[in-house]
This record gives structure tokens, sequence and C-alpha cells, in this order.
């Protein structure tokens, strides 16, 4: 069973505070969810996610090239058809059916990635998003076990959290 701890903050500079003690104490940035109404941008290291965004689309995009030039070599000499002496299989005159499909799926890879890393397919619906006011971040804790709440709850209230409360996860 995980247990769930929230501290709301009035200013970005304590909720950066909160993150840096709770890493410092052993939290993964998975262990921690940050909710606000407005984007709030940390310092780089704060709570950085690494992205494989980038090798994922170059990867999709090979892929898509490779599977569609596989399809049309395949269908040109399953169904040759001669034409003046021209080559059954060239490179040129299929170029823009390559370019299009590489593209489309360098689009494709980039749509489903951008969804899987955002966390739309993974979240965990049994635990209720917390109601944010206006110009207030929530920063959410998960812990494992109920030492590890104490110790949570202890560095939210040391940081200047407002409000610390206890969620339970819903079975």
């Amino acid at each position: 069973m995980s247990l769930y701890l929230t501290g709301t903050f009035a200013d970005k500079a304590e909720a950066v505070q909160a993150i840096k003690q709770l890493k410092a104490n052993g939290y993964e940035p998975a262990d921690l969810t940050v909710f606000s109404d407005e984007p709030v941008e940390f310092p780089r290291g704060v709570l950085d996610r690494p992205s494989h965004m980038s090798l994922a689309v170059v990867s999709g995009a090979v892929l898509f090239f490779l599977l569609v030039v596989a399809f049309v070599y395949y269908t040109e000499y399953n169904y040759t058809l001669v034409t003046g002496g021209m080559p059954i299989f060239s490179f040129w005159p299929t170029g823009v059916v390559f370019y299009e499909v590489t593209m489309a799926g360098a689009i494709l890879t980039t749509t489903v990635w951008f969804i899987w890393e955002s966390g739309l397919l993974r979240r965990d619906k049994s635990i209720p998003v917390p109601t944010i006011e206006p110009e207030v971040i929530c920063l959410r804790v998960r812990c494992g076990a109920p030492a590890q709440l104490e110790t949570a709850a202890t560095v939210l209230e040391q940081a200047g959290a407002q409000n610390v409360g206890k969620l339970e996860k819903a079975a």
C-alpha cells in the first residue's frame, strides 16, 4: 500500500528547497509530483526527469523508412512490370514515398512518445488530484512506508509548507 503526503507552498523557492531535501533523503523524482494552476519552471537539476524523445523519434523514423523500403522492394519484385528497360526497383522514383512515410513515422512516434512520457497512459486513477488554489504550488510525495511518511512530513514543514496532509491510495 502506498501512502501519499501533500504539501502546499506559496513560494517557488520553498518548493525547490523541499524537493531538494526530499531527494537528499532518498526520494526519487518519480516519487514527487508537482501541481499548480500555472506552469512552474524549476532550475536545472531540481526535478529533472530524463526524456528519450529524440532517440525514440529518430528510431521511429528509421523503422518506418526501412519498412516502406522493404514493402516497395517486395511489391516491385513480386509484381514485376518491365517498362522500357528501366530497372524493376529504382530508388529515385519511389523517393517521395520513402520520404513521406519516414516523416509520418517520425510524427506518429513523436505523438505516441509524448503521450507516454506525459503519464497520461500510466496515470494511477485511484489517487485523486488535489484541488489547487490560485498561485499555490502543491507537492505530492509517494511514501512506501510509514517511516518515510514521517520524514517527508518533517521535510515539508521545515521547507515552509502551509498545509501538510496525508492521503492513502484507494485499493
